[in-house]
This record gives C-alpha cells, sequence and structure tokens, in this order.
C-alpha cells in the first residue's frame, strides 16, 4: 500500500537556494508560503521528509553542527505555522566521492523507504532541479518540478525530457494539486 507521503528536496523548494550554498542559520530564508504549504499537507494526513544534497560538508563550507542548527531553524519556523517533518535524509558528499546517496541516485530515497517501509511507487518527490527528478524516476516515484530555486533554468535546460512532468509556480501549488489528487483518489 502507497502511503500518504511526500518527499521534498531543500534548497529551492522550501528555501532560497544560492550558489555560494546556505552555510549558516541566518542564510536559510524560506520561500514564500513553502512552510504554510507543509503545514498543509501535515494537516491533511502526509507525512513529509526532506532528502537534500549537502555537498558543502565535504566541500568544508559548513560543519554538521551548522547544518543540524539549519534544520533546526526550519523545524521551529515550521512548528510556529503548525507544520513538521519526519525526517531529513541528506547527502554530505562532494559530486566525485562515487557514493550511492548523492541525487541523482536513488540512495537517499532508498533509506527514506527502508527506513519508513513504505512504497516509494507514485510518492511525489518535488524538486527544482533535473537530478532530483532523474532520483525519483529511478525508484518509480512521481517527479514533480517547481520553478522555484533551479526551477525555471531546469525547464529551459531539460524541456523536452519534461514533456510528462507536472511543474508548479512553488511548493505552495504543487501541494493544492496533490491535496486535491488524494481527495479525488479518495472518492473513487
Amino acid at each position: 500500500m502507497t502511503a500518504k507521503l511526500v518527499i521534498l528536496d531543500r534548497d529551492g523548494v522550501i528555501n532560497e537556494d544560492s550558489e555560494e550554498y546556505i552555510k549558516s542559520v541566518e542564510e536559510w530564508v524560506p520561500i514564500s508560503g513553502s512552510l504554510e504549504a507543509i503545514a498543509r499537507l501535515n494537516h491533511f494526513g502526509f507525512k513529509v521528509v526532506v532528502v537534500t544534497n549537502q555537498s558543502g560538508l565535504a566541500r568544508e563550507l559548513f560543519s554538521l553542527e551548522h547544518l543540524n542548527a539549519i534544520h533546526q531553524k526550519m523545524r521551529q519556523e515550521l512548528d510556529r505555522v503548525g507544520g513538521q517533518l519526519d525526517g531529513i535524509f541528506f547527502c554530505p558528499h562532494a559530486p566525485d566521492d562515487q557514493c550511492e546517496c548523492r541525487k541523482p541516485l536513488p540512495g537517499l530515497l532508498l533509506e527514506v523507504r527502508d527506513r519508513l517501509g513504505t512504497d516509494l511507487q507514485q510518492i511525489p518527490v518535488i524538486g527544482d532541479s533535473y537530478r532530483d527528478l532523474q532520483s525519483a524516476w529511478s525508484v518509480g516515484a512521481q517527479g514533480l518540478l517547481v520553478k522555484t530555486g533551479k526551477g525555471i533554468e531546469t525547464l529551459v535546460r531539460y524541456g523536452p525530457a519534461l514533456a510528462e512532468t507536472k511543474v508548479f509556480a512553488d511548493l505552495s501549488s504543487a501541494v493544492e494539486s496533490i491535496i486535491s489528487t488524494s481527495f479525488l483518489k479518495a472518492r473513487q
């Protein structure tokens, strides 16, 4: 049975992205409406987890303590609007480390599957980059693209490859579609 689960990328989906990486609590700024969108998913019975590449750790741009502080701020800000995360999964490796967890590889999603004991078939995975979508597709999940973060750049670069992919302005609009679709399925 497929769980009521939504998997989110972090940078560019939940919070503003930066070419210089998000290295501190001060640099972590939520995208307007993203925290409320997560709370809305929670309200409708969805578990929400974050799956994120964090190569800044391997590049020594920030420490694990800094990353934990950023995630603590994200959880506190979510709590203020009535939302919560059921897990944060991250890859600490650099692109050339040849790990199994760095997106577009499926390692982090397989870890979510194993830890939550759930099937990932058709589970929404929301990202702003092509590698987010590739990771989702590799496990049979439904990759959804948002135009925030690197989303528009992804659309321009990979447009033809995204012909079957649902594209949304932001996390809020993607969440509204997920909630509407779940209601339609529940009525059938």
